[in-house]
């Protein structure tokens, strides 16, 4: 296993013990935290182990914070959908 893949196995573990500890701002900081450090950690596997991996590695992420994942979502197809209004 290359370093990228085990400090991304790393990552998807830290994430989820935070994901199990309570939290009053119902774990918004600490995803703000995850995702700074969990998008130059993807590129760095993308360059040592290639798309498929990337890809697992992707979605399993996205599956952990998927309410992030999903407002972006929301947020571009309100973004598409009022330039198709315009």
């Amino acid at each position: 296993m290359t370093p990228s893949f085990i400090t991304a196995l790393v990552w998807l573990i830290t994430a989820n013990v935070i994901g199990l500890l309570p939290s009053k701002h119902k774990h918004w900081p600490s995803a703000y935290v995850l995702i700074a450090l969990g998008l130059p950690l993807l590129v760095w596997v993308a360059l040592e182990n290639g798309l498929w991996i990337t890809l697992g590695v992707f979605v399993a992420a996205a599956s952990i914070l998927r309410w992030p994942v999903i407002f972006l979502l929301r947020w571009v197809a309100n973004l598409i959908g009022s330039r198709a209004e315009s």
